[in-house]
């Protein structure tokens, strides 16, 4: 097999600058001379002819997703929606986790870069800024969560995210509509899009009805089963509830447990609206009422868009979708 250095001496470059095109890091390269590297590397095989040819076309037909949290069954749907969309249009996908981590996520995106990637579609961390995670010129698609873009910044960037405000304003008029008085939220206490618009969507529904909103009734924490589990101890321990919102079902699925080790029965004591329909939401005691996502569609938005940004077509770069109120028998 023709090595790296024989390259170089047939195409009358150095070595270096032959590895800097294979591995995609040409920026500052004639189109000339990379042409030339690349004809050698094809016609020679040094690499598999489908690498060479995408190299060359600027192209692997691949699309990198990074999620926070692989276990949590909204991002794993999610993920397999994308994953769909992307093989009906003929791309792969790599997945990471990033564990809701801003180190990792900032690593996976130089990790997807390395592997020239033709996109990244990207759910930031719950505590991040656009600095910490820059994903330089790679078409990026930034799903459910937003980081603040600085003006002048070059890379390509969409956004896609559901209307959460008006979503929990839903939850919460669900609960009011079923007699609730005494509604609380358990959700996250992070400063992102949908932690700051399911709290305003429940205070606006509160309000509209004409009741106080009371900092009492609320426990903000993290979007976990944990957090539920806690927030119903905490806000049982002097104060009475009849209405719970939660501000997703991983933390329903906390507060009915914490709700059955205090004796009190859904929905006859306490009625309890989720966020996301999870799969496993229609499956709890009692089956969840919640507020539904699109995530297939989301999914497939995503791949419309990341594609049409490789592609450099003019788009919309901003979608909102619109969720639904599924009604079960906690409420």
């Amino acid at each position: 097999m023709i090595t790296l250095k024989e390259i170089a001496k047939m195409a009358n470059v150095s070595s270096a600058t032959v590895s800097k095109v294979i591995n995609g890091k040409d920026k500052y390269i004639s189109d000339a001379t990379r042409k030339k590297i690349l004809d050698i590397v094809e016609k020679e095989g040094y690499i598999t002819n489908g690498i060479a040819k995408s190299l060359k076309m600027k192209n692997t037909k691949t699309i990198g997703i990074i999620i926070p949290d692989v276990m949590n069954l909204f991002f794993s749907e999610l993920a397999r929606g994308i994953e769909d969309a992307a093989e009906k249009k003929g791309y792969t996908v790599i997945l990471c986790n990033s564990e809701n981590k801003v180190s990792k996520t900032k690593k996976y995106i130089e990790i997807l870069q390395e592997k020239m990637v033709d996109g990244i579609i990207l759910t930031p961390p719950e505590k991040c800024d656009f600095n910490s995670i820059r994903p330089g010129r790679t078409p990026t698609i930034l799903l459910d969560r937003d980081v603040d873009v600085e003006t002048n910044e070059p890379s390509k960037i969409g956004r896609i995210f559901v209307n959460n405000t008006a979503g929990s304003y839903k939850a919460t008029s669900h609960l009011l509509s079923k007699g609730c008085k005494e509604i609380a939220i358990i959700s996250s206490d992070t400063q992102n899009k949908p932690s700051l618009e399911r709290i305003q969507g429940y205070e606006n529904a509160l309000r509209d009805k004409g009741y106080v909103v009371n900092s009492d009734r609320k426990y903000l924490e993290s979007y976990n089963i944990e957090t539920g589990y806690n927030g119903v101890k905490s806000l049982l321990m002097d104060k009475r509830i009849d209405g719970l919102f939660c501000g997703n079902d991983l933390i329903a699925i906390g507060a009915l447990k914490a709700l059955r080790e205090l004796n009190l029965s859904v929905p006859s004591d306490v009625k309890i609206v989720g966020f996301d329909d999870i799969l496993l939401s229609r499956y709890l005691d009692p089956p969840l009422t919640t507020i539904k996502q699109p995530v297939y569609v989301m999914g497939e938005k995503a791949i419309e868009m990341l594609i049409a940004l490789i592609n450099d077509e003019q788009i919309d770069d901003l979608i909102i979708l619109e969720t639904l109120l599924i009604e079960r028998d906690s409420t």
